[in-house]
């Protein structure tokens, strides 16, 4: 375990993700656009689904993609 912790913070200039970012940002971009209508017309479900699409864009898709590249 300890010689695993060095390896996960190196730097790597040039990463190779396999996909490319157009649909995690497009998919964020939509997040973030159903979560101020839901919050101008004050549905709480169209501003938990803008968050939730904000997360799986920024974090959990591209986690899962790094994770079957590698």
């Amino acid at each position: 375990m300890g010689a695993l912790l060095p390896a996960a913070f190196t730097y790597d200039p040039s990463p190779d993700f396999g996909a490319s970012p157009t649909p995690f940002i497009l998919m964020m971009a939509a997040g973030f656009v159903i979560g101020v209508v839901g919050h101008v017309v004050r549905a709480k479900g169209l501003v938990v689904l803008g968050i939730g699409l904000i997360f799986l864009a920024t974090f959990l898709l591209p986690l899962v993609t790094n994770v079957r590249s590698s």
